[in-house]
């Protein structure tokens, strides 16, 4: 039911103000359409994937803290574990059934395609932007986790044989926790999403509800926090990088929002956060 949600309001929202303002030329059919789409969500990826051959210090800089925030709630792995997954039965069981729904990755391309498909349908060139976004940035972040989590081989909470046990390409799911792939893929999701609005409060909202999945998995002791602070980091650079290359395929823009993401480290007594900006 959530994903149909999710494809109504999204149509209704770029309705109104996309329809006179559409630059597809009206004898495009949509199998142009489609065919130029498809190929924009193959070399989307690939964009992502090389975008690190061009970093300058800035970014290097934004992935020293992204890889720091992520050591320091590492050291606080087994406390968080142990914290989450003790009050996992206080939890309402709509919500954790919520999570492993939404985060599970048929749901999430039922999901996203659903959303292109309604901009497709409706030949509606901001929904159809948004679909390729949604699509391009979770076949980039999702395939980079499969791959992290076979290279890195470290163990679930529930294994039971604590957070810095490593075991590189082994095939046992039992040792695919970094990074969460439930976590990156609905924030993958709602950052998207969230991007196509300015009002904070619903950027808000439509972020908290992309964190869920990943959370819930804390609490089925399914990943360790450090491996869902990975994957919600993941999603953000991967969402700003398909993003910015899409600007230049597409001219229908959600909004004129500047592209910007900054990160800081917070420090206090008996306090360490990590703060984004976007």
């Amino acid at each position: 039911m959530s994903r149909f949600l999710l494809i109504i309001v999204l149509v209704f929202s770029f309705k109104g103000s996309s329809q006179s303002l559409d630059s597809i030329p009206k004898q495009d059919t949509r199998w142009q359409m489609f065919t130029y789409d498809v190929g924009t969500m193959f070399t989307a990826v690939g964009h992502s994937y090389t975008r690190p051959l061009h970093w300058g210090s800035k970014q290097w800089s934004q992935f020293g803290l992204v890889a720091g925030g992520t050591g320091l709630f590492y050291l606080f792995d087994e406390d968080s574990s142990r914290f989450f997954r003790n009050r996992q039965e206080d939890v309402p069981s709509f919500i954790r059934e919520y999570g492993e729904f939404y985060g599970n990755p048929e749901n999430n391309y039922l999901a996203t395609g659903g959303v292109y498909l309604a901009g497709l349908i409706t030949k509606n060139e901001k929904l159809r932007r948004t679909g390729v976004l949604l699509v391009a940035s979770a076949t980039s972040a999702g395939f980079l986790q499969q791959v992290l989590k076979s290279v890195v081989g470290r163990t679930r909470p529930v294994a039971g044989l604590g957070k810095d046990t490593f075991d590189p390409f082994n095939s046992n799911r039992n040792f695919h926790s970094f990074p969460s792939g439930h976590a990156l893929l609905a924030f993958t999701n709602a950052y998207a999403i969230g991007k196509q609005f300015k009002n904070p409060w619903v950027k808000g909202g439509i972020y908290l509800l992309g964190a869920i999945p990943g959370i819930s998995r804390v609490w089925d002791g399914q990943h360790w926090l450090s491996d869902v602070i990975f994957a919600y980091a993941l999603s953000i650079a991967t969402v700003e990088s398909i993003d910015r290359y899409l600007d230049k395929k597409y001219a229908e823009k959600y909004n004129a929002q500047q592209k910007e993401v900054s990160w800081n480290l917070n420090f206090g007594i008996n306090t360490v956060g990590v703060t984004a900006r976007f």
